[in-house]
């Protein structure tokens, strides 16, 4: 469906509006245009030939349509008529019954909520780590995961290239029920700088590279790394702290593990550091609500933690 405010002139209103009658219109001529002049045989009346032949038995008659094959050809251009009359279709106009795909969406999560509503409040009020221990919210939970998860987490949670692997204990916000739920709630924006915002060259680039690669004990060049710290003590320490164990306040990942969002290789973190990142992880409260947002975090909480006894 198109928004009206797509159309800042009559011509794109017309450019839809023409094409779609003048389309269902011609088709109405077509069919009576066809029908016309074409006698239908009497019975015992023998029809005419109209020349082609295949296999020597197979052969074009000039049969006309039977009748409920014609009228099925106009009982579905009315269909048309009246469809367009009744839902959007003609450019701007919103057909009499004011149907938006937004609006039957609200109906139909309204309606969802009225039934399954209670289902999911009976759990909100439980604390998440002893939540975890109750097999039937963590189903649920985990319904919920693959629904709305799967498409950047993977539907095992292992996560991939900018996307958090859930199933270990490496944070980038905080690993806490509450810090979990707050990130499925409210959304996470996460922002490196680039090189050219960091005041840092190409040259700059390589020699941080090798020194970040020294924090986990990575292979890396200790005459380079020595040149790259005297700018991550100016410039990334900010962010990742002097010793590169990251601020989950701030979402800066910690540089000393073997965990990385993005890839370890030499090339990739040259082209974080020159091309900076900008990881958004969206909010889902409005969307799914307080209870929903409950049990999703009781699942995913679930997958690193156990139960408390």
């Amino acid at each position: 469906m198109f928004d009206s405010s797509m159309f800042v002139s009559d011509f794109w209103e017309w450019f839809i509006i023409a094409p779609t009658l003048g389309g269902i219109f011609l088709l109405f001529v077509l069919i009576i245009w066809m029908s016309l002049g074409i006698k239908r045989p009497k019975q015992g009346e023998d029809v005419k030939t109209m020349g082609h032949v295949w296999d020597g038995d197979l052969e074009e008659l000039n049969n006309p349509l039977p009748m409920w094959w014609l009228n099925m050809f106009y009982i579905t251009l009315f269909f048309g008529l009246i469809y367009l009359v009744l839902f959007p279709g003609l450019g701007s106009f919103k057909g009499v019954l004011g149907w938006t795909e937004v609006k039957q969406y609200e109906q139909e999560v309204d309606a969802a909520n009225t039934r399954f509503g209670a289902l999911y409040e009976q759990y909100k009020s439980q604390p998440i780590p002893q939540l975890i221990a109750n097999p039937d919210a963590l189903k649920i939970g985990q319904r919920l995961f693959l629904t709305y998860c799967t498409a950047c987490h993977g539907s095992d949670a292992g996560g991939g290239p900018g996307f958090p692997n859930l199933r270990d204990n490496d944070w980038l916000w905080g690993g806490t029920p509450e810090a979990i739920q707050a990130s499925i709630a409210n959304g996470r924006q996460a922002m490196m700088p680039d090189a050219k915002a960091n005041g840092l060259n190409e040259q700059d680039i390589k020699n941080v590279m090798q020194y970040v690669r020294s924090f986990s004990g990575l292979p890396h060049n200790a005459e380079v790394a020595a040149e790259g710290k005297k700018k991550f003590d100016t410039i990334c320490m900010a962010c990742h702290g002097m010793d590169g164990k990251g601020m989950p306040a701030m979402g800066a990942p910690n540089l000393t593990d073997n965990v990385w969002l993005y890839g370890r290789d030499e090339q990739t973190i040259e082209e974080t550091i020159r091309n900076g990142r900008r990881g958004m992880m969206p909010a889902h409260l409005n969307f799914l609500g307080e209870a929903k947002v409950h049990l999703l975090a009781t699942y995913i909480y679930s997958l690193s933690n156990t139960p408390s006894k």
